[in-house]
């Protein structure tokens, strides 16, 4: 069931109220789960009910992304602010220190709530921040290209692209390695998603100048890295291993820059196994 929470974050210009839409289902630890630049909270869909038989799970969509309308005026798309109103999250829902694992964008802003000690536990699934420059400008490229093409294509293409594997290859391959494996309606649900997020462009302008440089002391961290990942290169997983050096470090073969649709099964057991 999805649901919506206002709630007040800090600012310059005073408290300001910033609402975002979520899922919660289960039973057991809470697991919060954060989606990547571009995407929504249905990236999760594919191992959401295998977690939720060991943990309660809360998928939300960041502020810009899914139902979740962008930060108001006064916040910044910055990784400060966001890990400001995600911990404001967890308050507003009364979350006591949840686990947490996120991919891409969502998978730094987890790390980030580590370093905070905002949460129990960290897995983050190829995390933004451990690129070098080049690599930052080529997935910055790679992304503001996909948004491009989400934006121009009409829907009825996209909804005709979608019902062949050929199709769903085409508008999908850059974040899976199997994207015959996604759902039709999934994959036009996420192309919209894509097309429609108001928070895009000031979340990519922010993340311009951000590099993952600090360890995270005082909690477990599992950093895991599609072998097939096309748009964070794998390589970036060794620097996380020398940045973060007691973290777990596993790698997901066959699995690319979204591993969750990729393989489900092996990406809930590492998500299960990261909040033990």
């Amino acid at each position: 069931m999805s649901a919506t929470v206002t709630y007040q974050v800090p600012s310059p210009r005073g408290p300001q109220s910033v609402t975002l839409s979520y899922a919660r289902v289960g039973r057991g630890e809470p697991l919060l789960l954060l989606h990547g630049i571009g995407h929504h909270r249905q990236a999760w869909d594919p191992v959401v009910d295998i977690l939720a038989t060991e943990r309660e799970v809360i998928a939300v969509d960041l502020p810009g992304f899914g139902a979740s309308p962008a930060l108001p005026d006064g916040l910044d798309h910055d990784l400060p602010t966001m890990t400001t109103a995600l911990g404001g999250l967890c308050e507003a829902l009364e979350l006591d220190r949840p686990h947490v694992a996120g991919n891409s964008l969502g998978g730094l802003l987890a790390l980030e709530m580590g370093r905070a000690r905002l949460v129990r536990s960290v897995t983050a699934l190829s995390p933004a921040g451990f690129w070098t420059p080049a690599e930052r400008r080529y997935a910055f490229t790679v992304l503001s290209a996909m948004r491009g093409i989400a934006g121009r294509m009409p829907e009825r293409v996209v909804e005709g692209l979608a019902r062949s594997a050929v199709g769903r290859t085409a508008l999908t391959s850059t974040i899976y390695a199997r994207p015959g494996r996604r759902a039709p309606e999934a994959v036009v649900a996420e192309t919209r998603a894509l097309a429609e997020a108001t928070g895009f462009a000031r979340t990519l302008r922010a993340g311009g100048s951000v590099q993952f440089t600090e360890d995270v002391r005082g909690v477990p961290v599992t950093v895991a890295w599609g072998a097939r990942d096309r748009l964070l290169i794998p390589r970036q997983g060794v620097r996380a291993k020398q940045i973060i050096p007691r973290a777990r470090l596993v790698r997901l073969p066959g699995c690319g820059h979204v591993p969750m649709n990729d393989d489900p099964a092996l990406v809930a057991r590492v998500l299960l196994d990261g909040s033990r």
